[in-house]
């Protein structure tokens, strides 16, 4: 609004109310210096008297709305601001509510593995080098990640650490033949090697081996971490989806789908300590 104060339109509104009121003013002071005339005086001042007064309430009403439509931009600035710290209230309580079911969601396992510490991480970045699904996370050593830390979600097993920077690490999955983790059939108990492997990568798949010829394991059983090695015991894997036998027929070997969907992966846990840590390393080195 301050721009049309300084406008030709206004400027020339100006020169017309000025020039009114004066030519008002000469009339008024000549009817009365000139008593006979004093009526045509009069009636030629007249109209220029009702301009002069219409100007002015135009002028008055155009100052009033002025002043209103500051009050308004005013109000709206105040009103806006309350808006923004709701917003900001929102997104903190929604935040908290987020974290809140993410730490709830891994109370079941912690109540299975009370010896557990763990510190959460998000997926910053794929590794667009590893054709086994692994990715970045946005925590370090700054954070006490360490090589070999196993990682997970409520779940399941996802993988380890494989490598350390200040604020980042690398997560390996249990797709990858670079991880080996003893585990168990849920069910019936029996033993084997979970690692991953080229083929069964590329549908989402890792294997589970090494088991006795004698196992009773079956299509739809669950598959667990059995506690040795880096991995705690008890940690769900995926569902055996295809059984099968080795190429001596010696061993029995199933595919298993995991539960944790790689592409989908956002929140993680990387477990820090728990009891009886330690043992065999990851890739089946002593």
């Amino acid at each position: 609004m301050r721009f049309f104060f300084r406008s030709r339109q206004f400027k020339i509104i100006v020169a017309v109310f000025t020039a009114v009121v004066l030519f008002t003013a000469i009339f008024g002071w000549v009817g009365t210096r000139m008593a006979p005339q004093a009526d045509l005086a009069g009636m030629i001042s007249a109209p220029f008297q009702a301009l002069a007064a219409k100007i002015s309430d135009d002028v008055s009403d155009f100052v009033s709305a002025y002043q209103d439509g500051n009050q308004l931009l005013l109000e709206n600035a105040r009103l806006q601001s309350e808006l923004n710290d709701l917003r900001e209230q929102l997104a903190d309580y929604q935040s908290t509510l987020s974290e809140n079911e993410f730490l709830r969601n891994y109370l079941g396992i912690k109540e299975n593995n009370p010896s557990l510490t763990m510190t959460p991480a998000t997926r910053i970045a794929k590794d667009s080098e590893d054709m086994y699904s692994g990715f970045i996370i946005n925590r370090g050593s700054l954070a006490g990640i360490t090589a070999n830390s196993p990682v997970i979600t409520e779940a399941g097993l996802v993988g380890y650490i494989t490598e350390v920077g200040l604020t980042t690490a690398k997560v390996t999955t249990v797709l990858s033949p670079e991880l080996t983790a003893g585990a168990l059939d849920n069910r019936t108990a029996d033993s084997g090697i979970l690692s991953g492997t080229s083929a069964l990568a590329e549908n989402g798949c890792c294997k589970f081996y090494n088991l006795s010829r004698n196992c009773n394991i079956a299509i739809g059983d669950y598959v667990i971490t059995s506690g040795e090695g880096i991995f705690p015991g008890g940690l769900m894997v995926g569902t055996i989806e295809q059984i099968g036998s080795d190429d001596y027929n010696t061993s029995i070997f199933a595919t298993v789908r995991p539960f944790v969907d790689f592409q989908k992966i956002r929140n993680v846990m990387v477990v820090t300590g728990f009891a009886g840590q330690g043992g065999l390393d990851p890739n089946g080195e002593d």
